[in-house]
């Protein structure tokens, strides 16, 4: 790996106790469920430091801070073989984000660039996120005070036109079209994942490019900040729905549709209760009416044509029931945020379900896909 390689693992946190960061953990960890569905290039800081209750991948409710203030940096040393955990168990403890920084050398030491809210007490969260990967020492660790940031305006120079394949660009609000022509998702992700970017978003809009022929019904589980939902309609789709238990993923997904001018007609977005007991992840609850707070009841199984869900490996394992009820029988089901040395995992929990089982690959991660079963039980 050449040197200086950023490793950005930005994470950020959901409304679970799950984090979303850029590539998922291939030890046990906690692991994202819906929203941020895998990454994103920069994280935004925000005040969730105690919110390690219910929440990869790849969100919290909107913070009331300013996105230009104070934050307090810490770099963070201990031992590579334990780098990644120790980022995503930050994240759960109060970190805004992290980051890695590879270089060419036989150290078998690394640093973990991290930033946290000013006030935050760094100590108990690193040791806590110390404690939680079964770490005998706390890591040493220095802090400085950074300078006020406007987060916003970084992520998006961050941000440029994506060409996913000939004739399809994901392009972020402020930017232009390299090509008027082309087919244009117009997005501007907020705080939710999804720009076009992560080998995984790309890997299931090359799926739907391929599978939608006109008049299917698509849904998008987690749908993050709905590109898929919305590259789905602009396929041909007859309509699309995408769901997620995080409001600030559904706000996004609604605002970007609205930016590609598709209406509720083509479009729906729901946000979904999570109401489990699972140490593991919560899954996707059904309710039966709205409620204040927004949450919508989603019923519809046995409907959809296609169906993706681009989250990681741990939810995708968990919820598979889940995931393959919202399916007619035949109807295609893409499964993605896993690397490719998981994919084994994945085939054996999926076929049961799946036929005609199938993968595709692209940077070392890993998008399945296959037929559901005619005969399953239920269907």
């Amino acid at each position: 790996m050449s040197g200086g390689l950023l490793k950005q693992l930005a994470y950020t946190l959901s409304s679970r106790c799950f984090t979303t960061f850029s590539r998922p953990s291939t030890h046990p960890s906690p692991s994202r469920f819906f929203t941020n569905r895998k990454l994103r290039e920069f994280s935004q800081p925000n005040s969730l430091a105690a919110k390690f209750s219910t929440s990869s991948p790849e969100t919290p409710t909107p913070s009331a801070e300013p996105f230009a203030s104070p934050f307090l940096s810490v770099q963070i040393r201990c031992q590579k073989h334990v780098a990644d955990m120790l980022s995503e168990a930050l994240l759960c403890f109060g970190a805004s984000s992290t980051s890695i920084e590879e270089e060419d050398n036989y150290d078998d030491e690394i640093c973990i660039d991290s930033i946290f809210p000013v006030g935050e007490d760094v100590n108990t969260c690193i040791s806590l996120a110390a404690d939680s990967i079964s770490l005998k020492e706390i890591p040493s660790y220095e802090v400085r005070m950074g300078e006020p940031f406007d987060w916003i305006k970084k992520t998006q120079e961050s941000f440029h036109p994506v060409e996913v394949t000939e004739g399809l660009w994901i392009v972020p609000e402020w930017r232009i079209p390299p090509d008027a022509e082309a087919t244009n998702i117009i997005l501007n992700p907020g705080l939710a994942f999804g720009t076009g970017e992560h080998p995984t978003t790309k890997l299931c809009l090359l799926l739907l490019h391929g599978l939608i022929k006109g008049r299917e019904l698509f849904l998008d589980y987690g749908t993050g900040s709905g590109i898929l939902a919305i590259a789905a309609v602009k396929f041909g789709a007859a309509s699309s729905v995408g769901i997620d238990i995080d409001p600030q993923a559904i706000t996004s997904a609604r605002q970007n549709a609205a930016l590609n001018n598709i209406g509720p007609e083509k479009m729906q977005f729901h946000l979904v209760a999570s109401q489990n007991r699972s140490p593991l992840i919560d899954p996707c609850g059904v309710v039966e009416d709205q409620s204040s707070s927004g949450v919508e009841a989603i019923s519809e199984t046995d409907k959809y044509d296609v169906v993706i869900a681009n989250i990681l490996l741990n939810p995708l394992l968990y919820l598979a029931d889940h995931i393959v009820s919202y399916a007619k029988p035949g109807a295609v089901i893409g499964l993605s945020g896993i690397l490719s040395e998981q994919l084994p995992f994945i085939i054996e929990r999926y076929s049961q379900f799946l036929e005609g089982i199938s993968t595709t690959e692209m940077e070392n991660w890993a998008c399945v896909h296959g037929t559901k079963k005619q005969n399953l039980a239920g269907s």
